[in-house]
């Protein structure tokens, strides 16, 4: 046996999906694109991870997301290897880094919800020499917004051009949304958020250089009476985002103006509704536009595990989907 085999393994570039903005806009269009594929025919594969193994570690809360790409990973010929919040030796003090290095040995692939920022899952990468799936940070969401665009894509046949109006907090998911419809060619989307709750200035200003360029456009205005004449969709996410919480107690308030009901979607008679769940009825939404006819939430919810399915493939470098 090779020297090599017992030396502690060297930090490695980061590897993997960590934000939509360091990903190529046609390569998020083709994600969307196949995402969509898979939806359709999700046997339309050749088992591309067939002898992998994938870490999947959720140390916050998931439903979606969790079965999404645990299920993913077995349809693409994987085996999962689930770790919840109290499993690893992270909670007895280990370091990220040394927790990367093992998981390196083992794994080939990892897909991580963590309670820390974005920087560990890059550190769990380069540590351990694997490539790493954000599947929620506190900064973005970013697998959320391969999802929306392909509900998008499923929905409207080519999102090209699409309207959205988001109502709410600019959170992770409405990153990932800005840095997804940034790509979009002539995509226009209103972020209608609580003064104070909007998107981060960086990461806004960041996917509107990119929309400049491929010719979409991103606003965000904080007074709902200032919303587009026309919207194709309009989107919302709960308020109280997961493993969040706001410091000001009287948050509530600066919130229930961006409450989507029967009368505000009645404004765009043709929108559809998407959110990307869970829901509270009665808070960002009511349960007659959440169950309605124009909502898509429970196929976008679906479609959660063919877009985990379409980045494990992009992100192992196995299988038909974006280089």
């Amino acid at each position: 046996m090779d020297n090599d085999d017992f030396s502690r393994p060297g930090p490695a570039p980061a590897r993997g999906l960590f934000s939509l903005a360091e990903v190529e806009p046609a390569v998020i269009r083709e994600l969307a694109a196949r995402s969509v594929e898979l939806y359709r025919d999700r046997h339309a594969h050749d088992r591309p991870l067939e002898g992998s193994v994938v870490g999947v570690l959720f140390t916050r809360t998931s439903t979606r997301t969790r079965t999404a790409f645990t299920v993913g990973a077995v349809r693409l010929g994987a085996v999962p290897v689930a770790y919840g919040p109290q499993d690893l030796q992270l909670n007895t003090g280990e370091s990220v880094a040394d927790t990367g290095r093992v998981l390196g040995r083992m794994l080939d692939l990892l897909v991580a919800r963590t309670v820390g920022p974005l920087a560990e899952l890059r550190e769990l990468s380069r540590e351990g020499g694997l490539p790493v799936v954000n599947a929620m940070a506190t900064e973005e969401h970013p697998t959320q917004g391969v999802t929306d665009l392909a509900t998008l894509h499923l929905v409207t046949g080519d999102p090209t051009g699409v309207s959205v109006l988001y109502m709410g907090e600019g959170n992770n998911t409405a990153v990932a949304l800005a840095h997804a419809l940034a790509a979009v060619p002539g995509a226009r989307v209103t972020f209608s958020t609580p003064s104070g709750y909007g998107l981060p200035e960086e990461e806004l200003a960041k996917a509107s250089r990119r929309a400049a360029v491929t010719g979409a456009t991103l606003e965000e205005v904080h007074d709902p009476a200032h919303l587009p004449d026309h919207v194709d969709v309009v989107y919302t996410t709960r308020w109280q985002t997961t493993g969040t919480a706001k410091p000001d107690p009287g948050w509530r308030e600066a919130f229930r103006p961006f409450h989507v009901d029967a009368a505000l979607l009645a404004r765009w008679p043709q929108a559809l509704f998407m959110h990307d769940l869970p829901a509270h009825r009665g808070d960002e939404v009511s349960g007659e536009v959440l169950d309605g006819a124009r909502s898509v939430a429970w196929t976008q919810a679906a479609m959660k595990l063919t877009g985990a399915m379409a980045v494990l493939e992009w992100v192992s470098g196995q299988g038909t989907g974006p280089k």
